[in-house]
Formats: structure tokens, sequence, C-alpha cells
């Protein structure tokens, strides 16, 4: 990197294509802290693309990083055998999206390679689908998931409708290195650029559709949904509705496209934040079930009646519900395929480990990261065995029950998750009530997330130690022995190496620590497994206490 001061002169002169940066630029132009923070790194490109706040400088998304981002790609496609070149890009309805989109537009087919852009802010999982329906090269989504306001971000995928490996990252990333941002942005866009074609949104609601196991499923149960301001509007009520879901309130503070996400400053279905608009209209409905959408509608949040109040479902809890009733409804119809698999990641609950093992389904653990479920059910199709795959899921609120896409799909979701809640209502019983139910026969594992933040060059640095630090820890973590350890950066059961610890603990405990790859944060991930809901309920509060006093003390 380049002096940041010069960098920062640069930039006013430069920078022009947006008067937002130049407005920026000037307003910053006294303040040292916010220019070292605006330049003193550029944004990180990795398997899941760049992710940063919006603005001016080379460490935040603005048309000149997501320029040279997408030269960079374009030169990476245009290296890569002959014929003609084709990339799908959709957006979300964050702040600048369509913007970006845009911009990734006119880079691309100035390079001479033709452009597929959705005509309209929709989710992630439809751009998955349409990159390998249109046979494209790659594809490019502009969101930043369920991050703040101030976010946006740029995912790639590949031709399989997957984001990259981490070798094709680093390929289109040495590209990038060798390009500077202002000579990345062309003046006017090239003739190659092409709506997506209706058909294909159409084919990938049909897709969903065909996943159904709605037999005996009671279609009149009341929903309450909420995009969170963002894509899943249109998708998840049109799939509710075509399949005969006709009694859904929708939170109407909630339902325009709005990327200030004014009523839900943190739109993560994670959050029960995020869930509490939701459940005001829940309880005001008497509605059986609450979902939620982040943003680019990959990830749904679940509440569920329960007496006369409403529970807030895990991400875990959704995941080992649909495993179950997968499962379950599979068998009953004589679908079940000869071997069937189902992957999660290493972060997602154990208890799936059971529910696996009772029904006969391989369950494959892969790293955090849906990306690596994606590329698991393509080495599946490769073999010629695409129809072993049962479900995927993982804890952060991220399922998939068919390969029609390659990423996580809260379409999919949100309608499995309908037909669930009427299958069990048909029979009598409430969502609770089968949780609970799982839970008495397979044992009580109950799951936390901590997350710390370390925003910076200087938070960049402690989290970097703290890893150190970590893989340094003796033979105790705080109060609890420790029973073993896996460090994941030297390569786990033929894994990719990751900056990933799990220390396994006494007293059926455990922890997971990892760096968010899209977020200045440190995860980390609590277990533990009790006879009762209570007990594991202790143990994991004791294994908060003890992370953050780990945490504080570092």
């Amino acid at each position: 990197m380049a002096n940041i001061n010069n960098l920062f002169e640069e930039w006013c002169q430069n920078a022009l294509a947006d008067a937002d940066l130049k407005e920026e630029l000037l307003a910053i132009k006294n303040d040292s802290a916010k220019i070292n923070d605006a330049f003193f790194k550029e944004l990180e490109f990795g398997t899941g693309g760049l992710r940063g706040k919006i603005g001016a400088g080379t460490n935040r998304m603005n048309v000149y990083t997501v320029a040279r981002a997408t030269l960079g790609l374009a030169n990476f496609i245009s290296n890569t055998g002959s014929g003609e070149k084709k990339v799908a890009i959709g957006y979300d309805t964050r702040i600048k999206s369509k913007l970006f989109a845009e911009t990734a537009a006119k880079v691309l087919s100035n390079k001479n390679i033709t452009v597929f852009l959705f005509n309209r802010p929709l989710p992630t999982p439809t751009l998955s689908f349409a990159v390998r329906e249109l046979g494209c090269n790659a594809g490019i989504m502009i969101t930043a998931s369920h991050n703040p306001a101030v976010y946006n971000g740029y995912k790639v995928y590949g031709a399989d409708g997957c984001q990259i490996t981490t070798k094709a990252a680093d390929e289109i990333y040495h590209e990038i290195s060798r390009l500077g941002y202002f000579e990345s942005l062309p003046e006017q866009a090239g003739e190659k650029i092409h709506e997506v074609p209706e058909e294909v949104y159409e084919k990938f609601i049909a897709s969903v559709t065909e996943l159904s196991l709605a037999e005996n499923t009671d279609k009149t149960i009341s929903v309450v949904y909420t995009p969170l301001n963002g894509t899943g509007m249109e998708p998840v009520t049109d799939i509710l509705k075509r399949n005969g879901y006709q009694n859904i309130i929708v939170v109407n503070e909630q339902a325009e496209h709005d990327g200030n996400f004014p009523t839900c400053p943190f739109p993560n279905p994670e959050m029960p934040e995020a869930m509490a608009l939701g459940l005001t209209y829940a309880k005001k409905h008497n509605a059986e079930i609450l979902l939620a959408t982040d943003p680019d509608c990959d990830r749904v949040g679940v509440a569920v009646k329960q007496g006369n109040d409403y529970q807030l479902l895990t991400g875990n809890e959704v995941g080992i519900l649909l495993f179950d009733y997968i499962c379950r409804r599979k068998t009953e119809m004589g679908t079940m395929p000869q071997n069937p698999l189902c992957v999660k990641t290493i972060v997602t609950t154990l208890l799936a480990e059971k529910i696996a093992a009772n029904y006969g389904v391989e369950m494959v653990n892969v790293l955090t990261g849906f990306k690596f479920i994606g590329e698991k059910i393509g080495e599946l199709e490769q073999a010629g065995q695409k129809e072993r795959y049962l479900f995927g899921f993982e804890e952060s609120c991220g399922y998939l029950s068919g390969s029609h896409v390659r990423d996580k799909d809260g379409v999919n979701a949100a309608l499995l998750i309908c037909e669930m809640c009427g299958f069990y209502r048909s029979l009598g019983v409430s969502l609770a009530e089968k949780l609970a139910e799982i839970y008495n026969t397979y044992g009580y594992s109950l799951n936390s997330l901590l997350s710390f933040t370390f925003e910076g060059e200087v938070g960049m640095q402690k989290m970097k130690d703290f890893m150190v630090s970590m893989r340094r820890v003796g033979d105790s973590f705080g109060g609890f022995n420790l029973r073993n350890r896996t460090d994941y950066l030297a390569g786990v059961d033929g894994l990719p190496k990751s900056d990933v610890l799990a220390f396994e603990l006494n007293d059926e405990c455990s922890v997971i620590i990892r760096p968010s790859g899209t977020e200045p944060k440190l995860k980390f991930y609590l277990f533990a497994n009790g006879e009762t809901k209570q007990i594991a309920k202790e143990k994991i509060q004791t294994l908060q206490q003890t992370v953050e006093g780990i945490v504080q003390a570092s």
C-alpha cells in the first residue's frame, strides 16, 4: 500500500464518478483517524468476495473497489478457455446495491463479456440458480447479507452456482492486485448487457415447489412474515401462495425495499431484535408461526406459538426440526434415497448426528460457510449420486433441501417450514411440542454463539494475537479441563486449512473459535449436553462467563 496521505490525495483528485464519495472525502480531510481507517488497507478478497462499509477509500465498498474487483474477475474469466463468456449479476435492497451491480455490468461488458443483470432486487439463491440455468462462467451478487445498513458486499460464484473456491479466489485476487482503482471503471457500458429472462425466476420457483413434501399438510395455518425490508417479499409470498398458503400476514413496516432498515438496524434473523416487530404482529393476529428472512433472503428466522406466548427458535433448532421432518416424510412416502446424506458445518449442533444415525443417514461435516455444503452437492453430482443429498444446514439460519441452487435458500426454507408446521398441526402437535419431543428422544444439546467486535487496524491485530494465544492454551480452558484440541489451520479430515480452533472440554462441553470471514468479529460457538434442558442451560451459561473472562483478560 502507498502512503496513506498520498492515497487520500489521489482519491480526492480522481474519485469523481460518485458525488457521495467526493462529499465524504471533503468531510474527513482533517480527521486523520477516519482517513487511516478508510485507507490503511484494501478490502480483502477471498471466497466470500468483498465486504465492508460503504464509503470512500480502499477499505470501503464503492464504485472503484467494485470496478477493480470486477476487472480482475473479467481478466480471470477471459484467461480460462475459449468461446463466449457470460456472467449473471444480482443485487439486494441495500444502499448502492443497484449502482454496484450496474458498475460491475459496465466493466464486464467493456471486456466483451455477456452480462445477464436482474431487473430488480432478488435473493442470493436466485443468482446461484441463474448462473447454472443460463450457462454462465460466473456470477456476482451484490449483498452484505445480514449486516447493518452501513455495509455492502460483493460475492462471486463459479460456473457451478457455488461461491468460489480458495484456489479461484487466489487466482482472481492475483488479477485484482495488478490493477489500479481509477483505470478499472470505464466511462460507458458495452453492448452485451441483457436482463435476466423472467423465465429464470419462474423456473426457480418451480424448482423450489418440486421439493414439496406437502401430502396431508394443513395449509390453513396462520403465518406472519417479514422480509426485513429485503428481497424476500416477492418470492416468499409468491411461493407460499402458489402452494396453497393463503393466511399470510406481512409486517407492513418491513415490507418495502429499504436499505436503511429503519425499524430493524441489525437485519439478522438470528437476533431477537430483528424479530421484535414480527413478534408484535404474531401476538396481535394469534399466528402459529413467524418467519423472517434477511435482506438477501438466504437465511430464515423462526418463532413458533407456545401456549399464549412465542418461542424464538435458534438456527440449530430449526435445522434439527427440518432434518427430522424430511427424514420422517421421505420414509413415510417411500421416497428416501439409497445411502442418504446430510451435510452440516462443524459449528452446527451435534444433535443432528444422532438424528442421522436413527434414520440411517450419513452425516458429513464441512468448514463454516455454506459454500462448502454447495461444493459437497457438486461432488455428489459429478459422481452421479446427486439423489443422495437430503439436506444441508448451518447454525446461522441457513438451510437447503434440494440441489437446485448451491447456496442456502430462504425461499426453499420458508416453504418447507410452513409445510412442517402444517403437517404437525394436522397431527395435533405444535412445533414447540415437536422440538421438546426431539430433545426427549435424543437428549438435550444446547448451543450458543458469542461474537466480539474488533474494528479497524488495531482490532484486526488484536484478533490475530488472540488466535495465537489460544493456540498456546495448556491443559485448561478457564475453569474447564481441556480434553482435546483440534487446529483446523493444520488441515483436518481432508478439509481446507482454516483459522479455526476447537476445544473439547470436560462435562460434555466444547468451544469452537474462529475469526469471521466477513465482519471484524471473533466468534465463539459453545456446545453443552445435559440430562435435562436446565442442566445444559447452566453449562452454557458457565461457558459464556468463561469465554467473556478470557476475552476481557486478553
